[in-house]
C-alpha cells in the first residue's frame, strides 16, 4: 500500500546521504521534497503540515548529532514523526472482564463491514481462545445476514437466528440477551451501510449504541477511498464517538495518505487492518511496526510472528533432522516452497526484510514473484516419486516430460535442479563435523548481535569460514541468484560471472 511513499521518501534519504553536515538550506529542500511525498500520497494538508513542522524542528535543533550521517538523522526523525502520527503506541481492542465484550461495527456500504466482522471473530476465537457470538443488524442489503451467517460457519462461530420484520434495535436487544444466556465472551454487531453518510444512518446507529452500550465501535473504512475516508471518518466519529479505526485492502495499491489521515483527523486509534481476502488476513496495527515498513526498516517482528502462525512444528523438527544428517531431496524442497506460500508468498515476506526497498528493480527483473514459486511447485509435483528422491535419474528426456506435464519450459526445470542441488550440497556440508562447528560458532557469535525489533542476527562469516565455499548461496526456495549484493540478511553474494 505505501509503496509509491516508500519510493519517494528512499530518494529524498539517498539525495542527503552523499552530504557532510545537514544546513537549513539542506534541510528545506529536503522537507519540501518530503511535503511533495506526503501530498502525492493523499494524506490531508493539516496532518502534512503538523508532520513536516515537527521534523524541521528536529533537524535543525540541537538534537542533531553530528557523529551521524545526515540521511540517518532525518531518517529517525521521520519515522519518530511517522510513528507518531500513525499513534505512537499499538492499541489493543477494549474486551471487558465482564462479557460479553459488544463490539459494533460501523462504516459505509462497500467498506468490508461484513467481511472485517467474521474475520474479526476467527482471529478472537483462534487466537485469543474467546467464545464469539455474530449478529447482523443490515436488513437493507440483500442477503448481507446470510453473508455474515456463512462467514460465522467458516469462522466456527455462533451466528444469531434470523427472524422476519424484525427492526435492527430489536436485532441488537435479542443478539444481546442470547449472548448473555450462551456465555460468549464476545458479541460482534455488523451494521447497516449506506452509499453516503445521512442522518438515518447516524440516528439507527445511536439507538443502537444507546441499547447495547458497546465496548469497541469500529469504523470500517477502505484504504483505497483516499480523502473522503477522512471527511467519512469525522462525520462517524461526531455521530457516534467511535473508539478505533479498521483499514481494509491494505494489500491493494492505494497511497497511505488515509492511515495518517484519518488518525490525526479523529484522534482514533488504528486498531486493525485487513491485509487480504482471506478469512485469517486481518493483523493487529502497530505504529512503529509499520513506521518501520514505510520507511523500508523492514518488520523483523511480524516475520518471526507469522513463521510462528504458520509453520508446523512437526514438519519443522522432520527437515531439521533430515538437514542435520546432511539429508535434503525434492520432498523437503517442496515442503519449504509451501512452507513460504503459508507464510503469505515471497511477496509477503520480502516486503518485511529491511533494505529490500532499494531492491526493488533489482528483484523485479530477476523475477522474483509468486508465480516462480507455484511454477517451481508445479515442476515439483510433475516428478515421480523415485524423481524427487534421487534427481541424478533426471536425463533430458525426463525433464521434458516434466516440462510439458507442469506447463513450464526445461530451462525452468533446470533452473529449480541446480538450485536444489545447491542447497543439498550446502545441508550436506550442515551435516558434516565442520558444519556442525560453524552453526554452533554462527549462533554463538550471533547472540551478541541483537537487531533493533529484537530479534537475533546470526554470523554468516562464522558460518561460511567452517563450510568453505558455498555455491551462490541460496536462500530460500524460489530465490533465484544474481541479485547485486545479495539479499539483506542472508549473508550470500552472488557469483560472478566470468568474463
Amino acid at each position: 500500500m505505501f509503496d509509491s511513499l516508500k519510493e519517494k521518501l528512499q530518494d529524498v534519504f539517498s539525495g542527503l546521504a552523499k552530504r557532510g553536515v545537514l544546513s537549513e538550506s539542506d534541510v528545506d529542500a529536503a522537507l519540501r521534497e518530503v511535503r511533495l511525498a506526503l501530498l502525492d500520497a493523499d494524506v490531508a494538508l493539516p496532518v502534512v503540515k503538523s508532520f513536516i513542522a515537527r521534523i524541521r524542528d528536529g533537524a535543525i535543533g540541537s538534537d542533531v548529532l553530528r557523529s551521524v550521517r545526515p540521511d540517518q538523522q532525518v531518517i529517525k526523525l521521520v519515522n519518530d514523526a511517522l510513528t507518531e502520527a500513525l499513534g505512537g503506541d499499538a492499541a489493543p481492542l477494549n474486551l471487558a472482564t465482564n462479557p460479553p465484550a459488544v463490539i459494533l461495527i460501523a462504516g459505509l456500504q462497500g467498506s468490508g463491514k461484513t467481511t472485517t466482522a467474521g474475520k474479526l471473530a476467527l482471529r478472537l476465537r483462534s487466537r485469543e481462545r474467546k467464545k464469539v457470538m455474530l449478529a447482523s443488524l443490515d436488513v437493507t442489503r440483500p442477503a448481507a445476514r446470510e453473508q455474515l451467517r456463512l462467514l460465522g460457519e467458516q469462522a466456527e462461530v455462533g451466528v444469531l437466528p434470523e427472524v422476519d420484520q424484525e427492526t435492527p434495535g430489536q436485532i441488537a436487544k435479542r443478539a444481546l440477551q442470547a449472548a448473555k444466556l450462551q456465555a460468549c465472551d464476545v458479541l460482534i454487531l455488523d451494521t447497516a451501510g449506506r452509499i453516503s453518510i445521512d442522518e438515518a444512518l447516524m440516528s439507527e446507529l445511536r439507538d443502537i449504541k444507546k441499547l447495547t452500550d458497546p465496548h469497541e465501535i469500529l469504523l470500517v473504512a477502505d484504504a483505497l477511498t483516499g480523502q473522503d475516508a477522512v471527511n467519512t471518518a469525522e462525520a462517524f466519529h461526531n455521530a457516534i464517538n467511535i473508539t478505533g479505526i479498521v483499514l481494509t485492502r491494505l494489500d491493494g495499491d492505494a497511497r497511505g495518505g488515509a492511515a495518517l489521515s484519518m488518525r490525526h483527523i479523529t484522534g482514533c486509534p488504528i486498531k486493525l487492518v485487513g491485509v487480504g481476502e482471506k478469512q485469517d488476513a486481518l493483523e493487529d496495527f502497530d505504529p512503529a511496526r509499520m513506521a518501520g515498513r514505510i520507511l523500508d526498516m523492514g518488520d523483523v517482528v511480524a516475520l518471526v510472528e507469522k513463521a510462528a502462525e504458520t509453520l508446523e512444528a512437526d514438519e519443522a523438527e522432520r527437515i531439521a533432522k533430515r538437514m542435520a544428517k546432511g539429508q535434503f531431496d525434492m520432498n523437503d524442497f517442496l515442503a519449504q516452497i509451501r512452507q513460504i506460500q503459508k507464510m503469505g508468498g515471497l511477496g509477503g515476506l520480502m516486503g518485511m526484510l529491511p533494505g529490500i526497498g532499494k531492491m526493488q528493480r533489482q528483484i523485479a527483473a530477476a523475477g522474483f514473484d509468486d508465480s516462480m514459486i507455484k511454477r517451481q511447485e508445479a515442476i515439483i509435483l510433475s516428478m515421480t516419486k523415485k524423481e524427487r528422491v534421487s534427481v541424478n535419474l533426471l536425463n533430458a528426456s525426463r525433464r521434458k516430460r516434466i516440462a510439458a506435464g507442469s506447463g513450464t519450459s526445461v530451462q525452468e526445470v533446470n533452473k529449480i535442479v541446480k538450485q536444489y542441488q545447491d542447497m543439498s550440497r550446502m545441508m550436506k556440508k550442515l551435516g558434516g563435523k565442520s558444519g556442525a562447528a560453524a552453526m554452533k560458532a554462527m549462533m554463538g557469535n550471533g547472540m551478541s548481535s541483537v537487531g533493533a525489533a529484537g530479534g537475533v542476527m546470526p554470523d554468516m562469516d562464522a558460518l561460511s569460514k567452517g563450510m568453505g565455499k558455498l555455491p551462490n548461496m541460496p536462500g530460500m526456495p524460489g530465490m533465484p541468484g544474481g541479485l547485486k549484493g545479495g539479499l539483506p540478511g542472508l549473508g550470500g553474494k552472488p557469483s560472478k560471472k566470468k568474463k
